[in-house]
């Protein structure tokens, strides 16, 4: 039904196992690796990803995190036993791009290769985005800012307003970086999937400012652990704590779709177009 957790699919970078002390049973014999052998094995592995015959309420049991997706396709609960495609092709949706994403979501090491990105109907993938901005903005960095806020008042003043500072660049910083994009890579999209070349931008004049936007949350993160003084309810930060690392994974997901799936469907269509 999907994938395994953990499966690299990279050619290139796949280690080879250290084979000492495992029990060989649990897989077919393999005695060399060679790159046709790693190929088929991609092929088998690609039966495990989710699958559009699925029924969405399957789907959402067996990674229940999936949930946090719907809104930002406008899927609302209350589908019964559709299936991803039947519940898709109601809500005007690409199941091709919505089973990328959640598999992007669901399987840490699944990367879809330029050819899957290519035969997928993109036409919603700018709206995708934009609604997971609003979702950052909107809902989770003010809920995060209002955790930091009551623990920063916990705290001294001098310490406390360190916090909320670290914290407001961050939230400055993303902000900054989701404007560029929606003012300038997504309209590039847009007019590229309408069939005009637009002279005036280029995807790469996008590669050097995406950053990895979660880092900073990474420090938030080891600050928390290491540097809040005693005194300040666990309750708080465990809670801030907890949400942080929650944002931070989904984060991550987030940028993965921007290089793995955005840029290079960019680059393809600015190719296809004589860019």
């Amino acid at each position: 039904m999907f994938l395994e957790a953990g499966t690299d699919m990279d050619n290139d970078n796949m280690q080879v196992p250290d084979l000492d002390g495992l029990d060989l049973q649990l897989r077919p014999p393999c005695t060399i690796f060679t790159k046709n052998k790693i190929k088929s094995e991609e092929k088998e592995m690609r039966n495990y990803l989710f699958s559009e015959n699925m029924k969405m309420a399957d789907l959402i049991l067996i990674k229940p995190s999936i949930i946090l997706l719907l809104p930002r396709f406008n899927i609302p609960l209350g589908f019964g036993d559709k299936s991803v495609k039947d519940l898709c092709m109601a809500h005007g949706i690409s199941s091709g791009l919505f089973l990328m994403i959640c598999n992007i979501y669901s399987f840490d090491n699944y990367v879809p290769s330029q050819d899957v990105v290519n035969s997928i109907d993109m036409s919603m993938l700018d709206c995708y985005l934009e609604k997971s901005h609003r979702y950052y903005l909107d809902q989770r960095l003010p809920h995060i800012a209002n955790h930091i806020s009551r623990i920063a008042g916990e705290m001294n003043n001098r310490a406390g307003e360190i916090l909320k500072c670290f914290f407001e660049e961050y939230n400055n910083e993303v902000i900054a970086h989701f404007r560029y994009e929606e003012q300038n890579v997504f309209p590039h999209l847009k007019r590229l999937l309408s069939g005009e070349v637009a002279d005036d931008y280029s995807i790469t004049a996008y590669l050097p400012s995406h950053t990895n936007i979660e880092d900073k949350l990474d420090d938030l993160t080891q600050i928390m652990f290491k540097y809040l003084p005693e005194g300040v309810k666990t309750y708080e930060t465990i809670g801030a704590v907890f949400d942080i690392l929650q944002l931070s994974e989904d984060l991550k997901k987030h940028s993965l779709i921007e290089e793995k799936v955005l840029i290079p469907f960019v680059e393809h269509l600015e190719k296809i177009r004589g860019k």
